[in-house]
């Protein structure tokens, strides 16, 4: 696996390389009668289909439970990278949609379109998205894993393909993504598009706590376990930042999970979960002060502690229904306890937890995607549903 960890003034800059692909705009499919206007908040999730890439929207209800909403199209298409057998997690990745809260805009990759989509967030009606100008162009190919800074007036894109790298965007609630000067940066990857992977491929993008660099993940290829992971580490994934730390736990399929000290220390290490198949998306909770971390192989919650001094140690596991194949989550606060929605396209469902305490999480529901879907005339398929992020009203 590579961090790259490159400050936005210095990425390095270059020329456009590939033309986006557009989709004509095709609307709205509601997936309810009636909308539910007093909403905590959303979460949102795509459907990655070649045909017609979609944005899935479900209200998040007072209790944290969601109902789902609507089903609004990016004008772009999806894609599946190249892997046997073919299954679910179609761009290797975390992050394929995020929302920002402060920005209260919402963007999504159209990996099938070299393209990203920006949207508006009503902070009333949070299900209602808007388009913000048109799909702009990845400046790259097979593009996977997006990233706001924390006001959400910019944002940067990580590209998979055979033309791969970051470029990052000026976020304009008016019109939508600009492409910033002296973003676009190439990783130099050997890679086909649609990738070709899971392993040798681009994995995550995040902002650093304090906003001031971009590390982008990409994964190492068996035995090799790539530059800079610790001793035991094989092949991280995702990236969650530790607070107050300069560190990221990241995701790793090879053992579970590894943790990265960024300040130049030696506190980074490899921690085993026994039994795990392949651990590969990760995100905090405020409320309990852990990480919650999905396995697609064995469907398995694993909550992470990490201390201090960076030392990592499983709280407990939450066993999900078998073969539901748990994927991208999110976390979000709702009146003052946090809930964890994890996507799970091998039941074409959402499952939420309630994070009550450290130790003890409680599922709560499981939001079935397969019928509503069905009824409302939106295509979905358990190898291509994508992405997991939440908006809570402020």
């Amino acid at each position: 696996m590579q961090l790259s960890f490159a400050a936005l003034a210095s990425i390095l800059a270059a020329s456009s390389l590939v033309s986006a692909v557009p989709l004509q705009r095709r609307g709205t499919k509601m997936m309810t009668s009636k909308t539910r206007f007093n909403a905590a908040g959303a979460v949102y999730f795509i459907t990655n289909e070649p045909s017609e890439n979609m944005i899935i929207a479900a209200s998040i209800n007072s209790d944290g439970t969601l109902s789902l909403d609507r089903a609004v199209s990016t004008s772009g298409h999806g894609a599946h990278g190249i892997t046997d057998p073919l299954g679910p997690d179609a761009l290797f990745s975390q992050g394929a949609i995020k929302a920002s809260a402060k920005g209260q805009v919402l963007a999504t990759v159209n990996p099938g379109s070299n393209t990203v989509s920006l949207f508006s967030i009503d902070p009333n009606t949070p299900t209602n998205i808007q388009p913000l100008g048109d799909p702009i162009s990845s400046e790259g190919e097979f593009p996977m894993s997006l990233a706001f800074n924390s006001d959400g007036s910019r944002l940067c894109v990580l590209n998979g393909g055979t033309v791969n790298g970051v470029i990052c965007y000026n976020v304009d609630k008016k019109t939508g993504l600009s492409a910033m000067s002296n973003t676009l940066r190439s990783l130099g990857l050997n890679q086909t598009t649609p990738a070709t992977g899971p392993p040798g491929t681009a994995s995550h993008l995040v902002f650093s706590e304090d906003g001031k660099q971009l590390l982008a993940s990409v994964k190492g290829v068996p035995p090799n376990p790539g530059c800079r992971a610790p001793s035991g580490g094989l092949l991280p994934f995702s990236m969650t930042v530790v607070p107050g730390k300069n560190a990221v736990l990241s995701t790793d399929p090879g053992i579970g999970f590894d943790v990265f000290d960024l300040s130049g220390g030696n506190s980074s290490s490899a921690v085993a979960i026994d039994g795990q198949s392949a651990t590969c998306w990760s995100s905090f909770s405020t409320k309990t002060g852990n990480f919650y971390l999905t396995d697609i192989g064995t469907s398995i919650v694993t909550e992470v502690n990490i201390d201090d001094n960076l030392k990592a140690s499983i709280v407990k596991q939450y066993p999900q229904t078998n073969g539901s194949s748990t994927i991208d989550n999110d976390i979000a606060t709702v009146n003052g306890k946090d809930f964890m929605y994890v996507l799970a396209p091998g039941t074409q469902s959402v499952e939420v937890l309630s994070l009550d305490a450290p130790g003890n999480a409680q599922h709560v529901q499981s939001l079935q995607i397969s019928g509503p879907a069905k009824a409302s005339g939106v295509t979905i398929s358990t190898n291509n549903l994508q992405g997991m992020t939440s908006f809570i009203r402020q």
